[in-house]
């Protein structure tokens, strides 16, 4: 039997919601320049589930993504931002795109992060991370 139950609205884009989001990921963004684990580590879910896709590598879980940023704590000097969204789907979930360049690399890189508010905040539950040479 069909499911008779109204559709849920959603409500995209809240400015308040737009606006936690950036301020957690623009501290994600700080920390990653500045190689403080500590700071990337909280804001990765906490679960065996969390996903990050890199350049070159791949982690399932907090505890192989916290390894792996203890061997690489930093991104390479000169990355830019550019074209970063927000796109806050309800109230507790949102992701999150931008596109990286490097002043000395032929490449734009791609990132996207997937952000749930959690009880202790908004944390990163999924990740990817890739590159492309310029003009490809």
């Amino acid at each position: 039997m069909p499911d008779q139950r109204a559709p849920e609205q959603v409500t995209f884009d809240r400015p308040e919601v737009v606006a936690e989001v950036r301020s957690a990921f623009e501290r994600y963004e700080r920390a990653l320049a500045d190689g403080d684990v500590a700071v990337m580590t909280e804001l990765f879910w906490d679960d065996p589930r969390c996903v990050r896709f890199g350049i070159a590598d791949r982690q399932q879980g907090a505890d192989e993504i916290e390894a792996w940023r203890h061997t690489h704590p930093s991104v390479p000097p000169g990355r830019t931002l550019r074209d970063t969204r927000v796109l806050a789907v309800d109230d507790r979930t949102a992701v999150v795109t931008t596109l990286i360049s490097y002043p000395d690399r032929a490449i734009e890189g791609r990132q996207s992060q997937t952000w749930v508010r959690l009880p202790e905040g908004w944390r990163v539950v999924e990740a990817h991370v890739s590159e492309l040479p310029l003009g490809a």
